[in-house]
C-alpha cells in the first residue's frame, strides 16, 4: 500500500519501504518518490522532514539508522 499525508493525501511512503523498528511509530527506509518529502538538516545525523505538498511535519530522517548499512530511518 501506500502512505499518504493526513493533512493532504500527498504520496509519501510505499509499504515495500516500511520495517520493524524500535519505535512505536512506522518506519521506512526510503519515501516513495524525489517530491513526496522535504529535509532540513536540524541536527547532525537527522534531518526535519515534511510532506513534500503542503509542509505537514512528518518527523525525521535518521541518517545510517536504517535496517542495512548507509540506510535511513523515516
Amino acid at each position: 500500500g501506500i502512505y499518504v499525508c493526513a493533512k493532504c493525501g500527498h504520496e509519501l511512503f510505499s509499504s515495500r519501504a516500511k520495517y520493524e523498528h524500535s519505535s512505536p511509530w512506522p518506519a521506512f527506509t526510503e519515501p516513495l518518490r524525489g517530491d513526496s518529502v522535504a529535509k532540513r538538516e536540524e541536527r547532525p545525523g537527522a534531518l526535519k522532514v515534511t510532506c513534500g505538498k503542503c509542509g505537514n511535519g512528518l518527523g525525521h530522517e535518521f541518517l545510517n539508522d536504517g535496517p542495512q548499512r548507509g540506510q535511513s530511518r523515516f
